[in-house]
């Protein structure tokens, strides 16, 4: 049976969200904006959650775009949270599934102690945080700043996170997730392509450490998203020299959110033969070739 791949015929952005999670836009609209940003290829990886893959595959059909269904998966490691861009795997993986589950779980949980705390000192209910949130999404902090905006308290998401939603400002909640090496194991065997998202915050130092990255790799990790607005110079220089060491694919995407964050599509974006490599890694799912297509 002849393999199809996309003929990619512009940019190519493998990080942005949608309604379905953190995003401003719906998974449709998200879409549209990529395509009315010049975009070739987009892949849509709301948090924890493969909710908007229907609606993204459609409006990828309709504006003629390659999809990449993907999922930002939350995992911790020791203290500090570390993000899982995972591509192409089996949504209705029972393992995978079930990990997401609980990580949305403890978001929603976490949510509303966080809100209980801030409700202390400023006048914001649960209901004024629901009212930020789409129908089926899972309801997180950035709900909680969009509705920090809403009341005044503060002029935007950036604002809220910079601070009542500090964790200096003392109404912060950690959550449940799985360790970085456990969210891999589950993304490759639902046959998913695991990418670690923006993990040069910071000075070098704050970069994953080796040992934990060799691990990693062993597991089945693919790249790194090395460019990407949030990594520093030195986290993004100590990246490259890790990719090297370890021959990961690296990746560059914007964290498109809407009008949730400055990103914009296409800011930051990933080579072709990164992700026609990435594509063929994958055995869970299929992209959605709305744009020209090429049989091989």
């Amino acid at each position: 049976m002849p393999e199809v791949a996309a003929a990619f015929r512009g940019p190519i952005d493998l990080h942005t969200h949608s309604s379905a999670s953190d995003g401003t836009e719906t998974p449709y609209n998200v879409v549209r904006s990529a395509s009315e940003a010049g975009l070739g290829t987009l892949a849509l990886t709301d948090h924890d959650s493969t909710a908007g893959w229907p609606s993204a595959s459609e409006a990828a059909r309709d504006y003629e775009l390659t999809l990449i269904p993907g999922m930002e998966m939350s995992t911790r490691l020791e203290y500090t949270s570390v993000h899982l861009l995972s591509y192409l795997f089996d949504p209705v993986d029972a393992a995978l599934l079930a990990e997401t589950e609980k990580i949305r779980d403890a978001r929603l949980t976490r949510a509303r102690q966080i809100v209980d705390r801030i409700s202390a000192d400023y006048d914001l209910t649960w209901e004024d945080v629901v009212a930020q949130t789409e129908e089926g999404a899972t309801v997180g902090r950035p709900h909680i700043a969009d509705a920090l905006v809403a009341k005044g308290y503060v002029p935007t998401r950036s604002d809220a996170f910079e601070g009542i939603l500090h964790w200096r400002a003392g109404y912060f909640q950690p959550h449940y997730a799985p360790t970085p090496l456990r969210g891999v194991e589950l993304v490759v065997a639902a046959g998913g392509v695991p990418v670690l998202a923006h993990p040069g915050i910071g000075p070098r130092e704050r970069v994953i450490p080796e040992k934990n990255l060799a691990a990693l790799v062993d597991a089945g990790l693919f790249g790194l998203e090395i460019d990407h607005r949030q990594n520093s110079p030195e986290g993004k220089q100590r990246l490259r020299e890790l990719a090297a060491t370890f021959g990961l694919a690296i990746t560059g995407s914007s964290d498109y959110h809407g009008e949730g964050k400055a990103n914009r599509l296409g800011e930051n974006t990933t080579r072709p033969e990164v992700l026609e490599a990435l594509i063929e890694r994958a055995s869970g799912w299929q992209p959605v070739y709305g744009a020209v297509t090429r049989t091989l």
